[in-house]
């Protein structure tokens, strides 16, 4: 999937600093989806993201940012909704931070690299961890697997 996220100033898939910017430079810089979501801690409509049924093999990015935050081999079918992983690529790749807003007790997760809001994560996910990343799609970069496409590639 083509990413126009790559033109924000944070966008790296290979520095792994802290991103920090003012409100108003993110609300500058980001789309307006992905400023509600990322920034004011929003949420996408449920069955509306291109990730939502995607099968792609590969690694999901944050938009935002660029910070790895799952391979799709943890990316399963729950039914929510909202894209859904069991497990993210490394522990320093998410914060998580209690939620109790809409009179729920939750989980808030958020990118490691630039705090933007992802979703939330529960605990009524698969093995082996037991655990569902419930997270908006529209704050998720996707990049195929080289070894994905090099197979591709060999069938034509």
């Amino acid at each position: 999937m083509e990413s126009p996220k790559k033109n924000y100033p944070s966008y790296s898939r290979t520095d792994s600093s802290k991103v920090v910017m003012k409100d108003n430079e993110w609300k500058e810089v980001l789309s307006p989806e992905v400023y509600y979501v990322a920034r004011q801690k929003g949420t996408e409509r449920p069955y509306t993201s291109k990730f939502e049924a995607f099968k792609e093999a590969g690694t999901y990015y944050c938009a935002v940012c660029g910070n790895a935050l799952f391979k799709s081999d943890t990316k399963f079918e729950s039914g929510c909704g909202w894209p859904s992983f069991y497990e993210p690529i490394s522990k320093g790749s998410i914060i998580y931070l209690p939620d109790n807003t809409l009179g729920m007790k939750r989980t808030e997760v958020e990118c490691g690299r630039c705090k933007s809001h992802l979703g939330h994560v529960f605990d009524d996910g698969p093995p082996p961890t037991g655990l569902r990343y419930c997270i908006n799609g529209v704050v998720l970069d996707f990049e195929k697997a080289k070894e994905a496409e090099k197979k591709y590639e060999g069938k034509h």
